[in-house]
């Protein structure tokens, strides 16, 4: 009978992840949405195109039901303030930080 000696005593779990699919929350739309405009801070056109592509992937995932209609419509009103600004108003949007938290809705003042 051979033995083998291993140098970690104990094994990992295996995880199934199979079962539910990973669905993106609130938060991580958000956060993927800022980092993508932050990326492009000095170049809003570019921005402006890559925020097309990213609203391409949340219709899609709104179609096929993994984001509920209130976050998308949040995700659509950012996205149609972010694709309508000029230069100068890019940047305070990027740096407004209630425009980036949940449940944000665009004040009366500025419509």
């Amino acid at each position: 009978m051979q033995y083998t000696m291993r140098w970690w005593p104990f094994q990992r779990k295996k995880v199934d992840l199979t079962n539910e699919p990973q669905i993106k929350g609130t938060r991580t739309w958000l956060q993927d949405l800022h980092a993508l405009c932050e990326g492009c801070y000095n170049d809003h056109a570019k921005g402006k195109e890559e925020i097309i592509i990213l609203q391409n992937a949340w219709k899609e995932a709104h179609q096929k039901m993994e984001l509920p209609d209130k976050l998308f419509d949040g995700l659509e009103r950012r996205a149609a303030s972010l694709l309508l600004c000029d230069s100068e108003e890019w940047l305070n949007l990027l740096n407004d930080e209630s425009f980036w938290k949940p449940g944000w809705r665009r004040s009366e003042q500025s419509e």
